[in-house]
């Protein structure tokens, strides 16, 4: 496996990296529980050292299910990015963000806590929130590394100045933001202000929720709890637009031997070692095929051929529910 490290002062990880999300039975539908844990193993043993979870994914679940994953294992094989902050009520409703100094601590110490472990190797606030200053909580996040509590200091879906902001008060290993095919946004501003200070770039979304991983069948969330089914970009006509881009990328895929998925996660990493993708395998024939990624060498040629089939700008629909996009300082 090869290892890249994260921006310039981040640790040292994975090219690929795990996205553990879905292994909760919450935003993507009902998940294997020893299927995950095989996942979480088997990504080990390939050498992903990458984790990322954030302690709102099933209400605290996923921290405890890597836990219980990384029992018996060395835990300096494991480098676990936690993101915290979103606010949910008991019904699953997310009731929006708090990034206060001491709600910040208090986030921390359950997490420690769900994921036995005694730090935590990159820690972000999932959003930024609007009623609290960037500085004060990267203050906050300064102290609890300084403790040694936390080891890193990342962000998440936030944009060019408020990555400024935050970076002018300590270093800031990575910036966790969605990035794909489909959505390109980064890089407009977001990923030259990454590269001119030196911040790494954890991409999520890198299949597009499924959409671009050629395995997508809408009848597998029918009447599932899942986030796709409110999601613009899996909705009606722009469904099928956006399966077009799909079949178009897979030609691409066939003629080079390789599976759709393949490209599109290739095509991610790509874009500079200062970018590693996350992949939200949560079966071990999904990571297996993940994996295969890293060993798929885009030429020139392979690279136009993605760009004619999925022309930057050519998704249909916005990444998030209105709602869910105004929550997002990348996209303001």
């Amino acid at each position: 496996m090869r290892t890249l490290k994260l921006g310039t002062t981040g640790p040292a990880v994975s090219a690929l990296g795990l996205g553990c999300m879905g292994m909760s039975n919450d935003l993507y539908g009902p998940a294997d529980r020893a299927e995950s844990i095989a996942t979480i193993h088997a990504a080990m043993e390939a050498g992903v050292t990458l984790l990322d979870t954030g302690d709102f994914y099933g209400m605290g679940h996923n921290e405890m299910l890597i836990a219980e994953a990384l029992q018996g294992k060395d835990r300096d094989k494991a480098v676990i990015s936690v993101k915290f902050g979103a606010l949910r009520g008991p019904d699953g409703a997310f009731l929006g963000y708090d990034s206060r100094p001491k709600a910040v601590k208090s986030f921390l110490t359950y997490s420690l806590r769900r994921l036995q472990v005694d730090h935590i190797d990159v820690y972000r606030p999932s959003r930024l929130d609007p009623d609290v200053p960037i500085e004060d909580t990267i203050g906050a996040l300064v102290e609890l590394r300084d403790a040694g509590y936390i080891r890193h200091i990342g962000l998440s879906e936030v944009g060019a100045d408020t990555i400024r902001r935050a970076a002018a008060v300590a270093p800031i290993s990575d910036l966790q933001i969605e990035y794909s095919l489909l959505s390109r946004g980064i890089e407009d501003a977001i990923l030259p202000t990454t590269r001119e200070l030196g911040i790494g770039i954890t991409a999520y979304g890198v299949l597009s929720r499924g959409l671009i991983s050629g395995h997508w069948d809408k009848d597998a969330v029918r009447g599932a709890r899942d986030f796709r089914t409110i999601s613009p970009r899996f909705q009606g006509e722009n469904l099928d637009r956006n399966l077009a881009l799909v079949e178009a990328l897979r030609a691409v895929a066939e003629a080079k031997g390789v599976s759709t998925a393949q490209v599109a996660i290739a095509w991610v990493a790509s874009r500079g070692d200062d970018i590693i993708p996350l992949v939200g395998a949560r079966r071990r024939d999904r990571l297996s095929e993940a994996l295969g990624a890293l060993d798929v060498v885009l030429t020139a040629e392979d690279l136009a051929a993605i760009e004619a089939a999925v022309p930057k700008g050519a998704a249909a629909g916005t990444r998030y529910a209105p709602a869910m996009m105004a929550h997002l300082d990348s996209e303001k």
